[in-house]
Protein backbone atom coordinates (compact mmCIF):
# COMPACT_ATOMS: atom_id res chain seq x y z
CA UNK A 1 0.00 0.00 0.00
CA UNK A 2 1.69 3.55 -0.81
CA UNK A 3 2.27 5.67 1.62
CA UNK A 4 -0.24 8.76 2.22
CA UNK A 5 2.63 11.08 1.79
CA UNK A 6 3.62 9.71 -1.52
CA UNK A 7 0.05 9.67 -2.83
CA UNK A 8 -0.52 13.64 -2.20
CA UNK A 9 3.39 14.76 -3.15
CA UNK A 10 2.80 17.39 -6.28
CA UNK A 11 4.37 15.85 -9.56
CA UNK A 12 7.09 18.57 -10.98
CA UNK A 13 4.44 19.61 -13.78
CA UNK A 14 1.93 20.33 -10.62
CA UNK A 15 4.48 22.05 -8.88
CA UNK A 16 5.09 24.53 -11.27
CA UNK A 17 1.45 25.56 -12.35
CA UNK A 18 0.83 25.55 -8.50
CA UNK A 19 4.04 28.20 -8.06
CA UNK A 20 2.92 29.98 -11.29
CA UNK A 21 -0.52 30.60 -10.16
CA UNK A 22 0.43 31.71 -6.51
CA UNK A 23 1.73 35.41 -5.91
CA UNK A 24 2.49 35.04 -2.45
CA UNK A 25 5.30 33.51 -0.24
CA UNK A 26 5.30 33.21 3.28
CA UNK A 27 8.96 33.58 4.38
CA UNK A 28 10.57 32.60 7.39
CA UNK A 29 13.62 33.59 8.69
CA UNK A 30 15.42 33.25 12.33
CA UNK A 31 14.74 35.88 14.15
CA UNK A 32 16.77 38.46 16.21
CA UNK A 33 16.16 36.04 19.30
CA UNK A 34 15.87 33.34 17.85
CA UNK A 35 12.42 32.76 17.07
CA UNK A 36 10.61 32.37 13.47
CA UNK A 37 10.18 35.33 12.13
CA UNK A 38 7.34 34.90 9.46
CA UNK A 39 6.32 37.16 6.47
CA UNK A 40 4.40 37.52 3.18
CA UNK A 41 6.75 38.36 0.31
CA UNK A 42 5.99 38.51 -3.48
CA UNK A 43 7.93 36.30 -5.73
CA UNK A 44 9.07 35.24 -9.60
CA UNK A 45 10.01 31.56 -9.91
CA UNK A 46 13.16 31.63 -11.80
CA UNK A 47 14.03 27.88 -12.85
CA UNK A 48 14.13 26.09 -9.37
CA UNK A 49 15.02 29.25 -7.45
CA UNK A 50 12.95 32.03 -6.04
CA UNK A 51 13.50 35.67 -6.07
CA UNK A 52 12.15 38.75 -4.54
CA UNK A 53 13.10 41.85 -2.62
CA UNK A 54 12.43 43.88 0.73
CA UNK A 55 13.92 46.78 2.22
CA UNK A 56 17.64 46.49 3.12
CA UNK A 57 16.39 47.83 6.87
CA UNK A 58 13.12 45.47 7.34
CA UNK A 59 13.40 42.87 10.09
CA UNK A 60 14.01 39.97 7.65
CA UNK A 61 16.90 41.72 5.93
CA UNK A 62 18.40 41.75 9.06
CA UNK A 63 17.47 37.83 9.68
CA UNK A 64 18.74 36.70 6.61
CA UNK A 65 22.36 39.17 7.16
CA UNK A 66 22.92 37.25 10.27
CA UNK A 67 21.56 33.78 8.57
CA UNK A 68 21.31 33.47 5.34
CA UNK A 69 18.89 30.23 5.38
CA UNK A 70 14.65 30.72 4.88
CA UNK A 71 11.99 28.57 4.91
CA UNK A 72 8.88 29.23 1.97
CA UNK A 73 5.52 28.10 2.51
CA UNK A 74 3.41 28.33 -0.21
CA UNK A 75 -0.74 27.44 0.12
CA UNK A 76 -3.92 27.44 -0.71
CA UNK A 77 -7.10 25.86 0.04
CA UNK A 78 -9.95 26.33 3.27
CA UNK A 79 -11.38 22.80 3.76
CA UNK A 80 -8.51 19.56 4.78
CA UNK A 81 -9.87 17.85 1.45
CA UNK A 82 -9.00 21.03 -0.41
CA UNK A 83 -5.47 22.12 1.26
CA UNK A 84 -2.31 21.92 -1.00
CA UNK A 85 0.83 23.84 -1.24
CA UNK A 86 4.75 23.49 -1.10
CA UNK A 87 7.32 24.01 2.26
CA UNK A 88 11.08 24.50 1.22
CA UNK A 89 13.92 24.91 2.95
CA UNK A 90 16.00 27.43 1.13
CA UNK A 91 20.05 29.18 0.85
CA UNK A 92 19.68 32.38 0.59
CA UNK A 93 21.78 34.93 -1.39
CA UNK A 94 21.49 38.66 -1.02
CA UNK A 95 22.40 40.96 -3.62
CA UNK A 96 22.97 44.84 -3.06
CA UNK A 97 23.72 46.04 -6.31
CA UNK A 98 21.55 48.61 -7.32
CA UNK A 99 21.20 47.91 -11.46
CA UNK A 100 21.03 44.38 -10.16
CA UNK A 101 18.43 44.86 -8.01
CA UNK A 102 16.06 46.80 -10.04
CA UNK A 103 15.95 44.02 -12.26
CA UNK A 104 14.45 41.67 -9.04
CA UNK A 105 11.74 44.46 -8.73
CA UNK A 106 10.91 45.07 -12.63
CA UNK A 107 10.64 41.39 -12.73
CA UNK A 108 8.35 41.60 -9.82
CA UNK A 109 6.08 44.30 -11.23
CA UNK A 110 6.22 42.54 -14.30
CA UNK A 111 4.38 39.10 -13.15
CA UNK A 112 1.49 41.36 -11.91
CA UNK A 113 1.68 42.99 -15.01
CA UNK A 114 3.05 46.50 -14.76
CA UNK A 115 5.35 47.60 -16.64
CA UNK A 116 6.03 50.55 -17.99
CA UNK A 117 8.13 53.77 -17.67
CA UNK A 118 6.25 55.02 -14.91
CA UNK A 119 7.02 51.34 -12.74
CA UNK A 120 10.71 51.74 -14.51
CA UNK A 121 11.41 55.12 -12.78
CA UNK A 122 9.99 54.25 -9.25
CA UNK A 123 11.27 51.00 -9.30
CA UNK A 124 14.59 52.63 -10.21
CA UNK A 125 13.84 54.66 -7.29
CA UNK A 126 13.25 52.61 -4.39
CA UNK A 127 16.27 49.71 -5.37
CA UNK A 128 18.90 51.68 -3.64
CA UNK A 129 16.73 51.35 -0.64
CA UNK A 130 16.25 47.37 -1.31
CA UNK A 131 17.85 43.66 -1.57
CA UNK A 132 17.58 41.17 -3.80
CA UNK A 133 17.18 38.00 -2.32
CA UNK A 134 17.84 34.45 -4.30
CA UNK A 135 16.17 31.90 -2.70
CA UNK A 136 18.07 28.37 -3.39
CA UNK A 137 15.63 25.59 -2.35
CA UNK A 138 17.49 22.30 -0.16
CA UNK A 139 14.74 20.55 0.40
CA UNK A 140 11.38 21.21 -1.16
CA UNK A 141 7.91 18.88 0.30
CA UNK A 142 4.18 19.80 -1.86
CA UNK A 143 0.52 18.30 -0.59
CA UNK A 144 -2.11 17.89 -2.61
CA UNK A 145 -5.07 16.56 -0.32
CA UNK A 146 -7.39 16.80 -2.99
CA UNK A 147 -5.59 13.48 -4.71
CA UNK A 148 -7.02 11.84 -1.54
CA UNK A 149 -10.70 12.19 -3.01
CA UNK A 150 -12.25 12.56 0.46
CA UNK A 151 -10.68 9.85 2.06
CA UNK A 152 -8.54 10.11 4.89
Amino acid sequence: MPSRRNQIEMTDEELRTFLAERKVVTVATVGPHGRPHLMPLWYVVDGTEFRGWTYAKSQKAKNLERDPRATLQIEDGEEYHELRGVMMECDVEIERDPDKVAAYGRALFARFDATGPDVDEMVAKQAPKRIGMRFTPTRIVSWDHRKLGGAY
